[in-house]
């Protein structure tokens, strides 16, 4: 009797390998045009759809901007150690990290979601830039699109309405927000690109609802649930307030961020300028996000041990830096925005999300104490000496 070895493993293996090292490859090239481009300092894209160049840098540097980075470099190896995550992840490496999109392995979805719903949002709002104005079109990429998938599981049909449903919603009501709520009350620009992501997600999970080719919500997770990840060990602390810092991205992994940082760190070498909008307060931005994310994590570290996640990354994108681009970048509004961030911004978030139907996904309740944790706590530390 002849045995025959099924090869299906092996043959999905190496189509796994073939098609993640192509990938890797392409993004690696990517990445050294973004580079590239640093060096010959590039003229920003102010909404003009004849530059198509200047277009694909606006949308690289679109991938890091919820980290305040806003630098093209950073958002394509962003996108290096997120496939590198996830290539990690199915070939079950040891040092895989945490499990991306929200612990469900969806980030090819997530993210090719997240991605096209980025290109769409430019493509319909790229308009509002002409007037040599910043406009917050990034926040399709870290709103709605990933967020209905990683509630309503993959598929075509799924990733296209995210897509479209987050590049058509989002954008608008972020703009409105900061012109009418953040411009005439003087606070933060991030109140109203956040505002705008959980009122956009509000009106497009209703229309999911309401759409016939859309499954129940969380109705993929009864054949399919990650297992959350352990928390223990001497490296977990630092591990997760890493993973932390892409998190945002609906990416939350080691790899990710460190690329992410990686990017940010080289392309501020090269250009000080191209990094934190030409603030000059990238150094200081980092060190709060780095003080925010640690403190954050070791507060709550019962909290994640009891619920497998807990919404420590919040004030990394929010309170933290955004303290310190109202203050300067002096030492107290580092340490003030990054510890009262980490203190006050997860509990928030998680009473919001705690409160949220099933059929909303918690993403709104972090975004919703983004928006009201900065508007507080910024304008509250104008009151203490040394801040101005």
């Amino acid at each position: 009797m002849t045995t025959v070895r099924s090869t299906t493993g092996l043959t999905g293996s190496r189509r796994t390998a073939v098609w993640a090292a192509s990938a890797c490859v392409a993004l690696l090239a990517l990445a050294g045009w973004t580079f590239a481009l640093l060096s010959h300092d590039a003229h920003p894209w102010n909404g003009d759809y004849s530059r198509p160049s200047g277009f694909a840098s606006w949308l690289m540097g679109s991938i890091s901007e919820p980290q305040y980075y806003a630098v093209a470099p950073a958002g394509a190896l962003l996108l290096i150690g997120g496939l590198v995550g996830h290539v990690a992840h199915r070939m079950s490496w040891r040092w895989q990290g945490f499990v991306q999109a929200c612990g469900s392995g969806l980030w090819p979805w997530a993210a090719g979601s997240a991605l096209l719903s980025l290109v769409l949002g430019n493509v319909i709002w790229g308009w509002t830039l002409a007037s040599g104005g910043w406009q917050p079109l990034f926040v399709p990429l870290v709103s709605v699109a990933p967020a209905i998938v990683v509630l309503y599981g993959p598929g075509r049909r799924i990733a296209l309405s995210a897509a479209v449903l987050g590049a058509v919603l989002t954008p608008p009501a972020s703009i409105l927000a900061v012109r009418y709520i953040c411009v005439p009350l003087d606070l933060p620009p991030v109140v109203g690109a956040t505002t705008g992501m959980w009122v956009g997600a509000a009106v497009a999970f209703w229309i999911c609802g309401r759409l016939s080719w859309m499954p129940p919500a969380g109705a993929w997770r009864a054949q399919q649930r990650a297992q959350p990840g352990t928390v223990s060990g001497r490296l977990w602390v630092p591990r997760r307030a890493l993973a932390d810092f892409s998190e945002a991205q609906f990416f939350g992994n080691e790899w990710a961020s460190a690329t992410l940082l990686a990017g940010a760190i080289v392309a501020h070498v090269i250009s000080p300028s191209s990094t934190s909008y030409g603030s000059g307060l990238f150094t200081a931005v980092l060190a709060s996000q780095v003080i925010t994310a640690l403190a954050g994590v070791l507060i709550w570290r019962r909290r994640w041990e009891r619920y497998g996640f807990y919404p420590t990354f919040v004030p990394v994108v929010s309170v933290a830096p955004a303290t310190v681009l109202a203050f300067g970048g002096t030492i107290q509004a580092v340490l003030a925005g990054a510890l009262l961030g980490a203190l006050i911004a997860p509990p928030v978030a998680a009473a919001i999300s705690a409160r949220l139907p099933n059929t909303v996904h918690p993403f709104v309740g972090n975004v919703a104490s983004m928006s009201v944790c900065t508007a507080l706590i910024v304008p509250a530390l104008r009151l203490f000496p040394g801040f101005a």
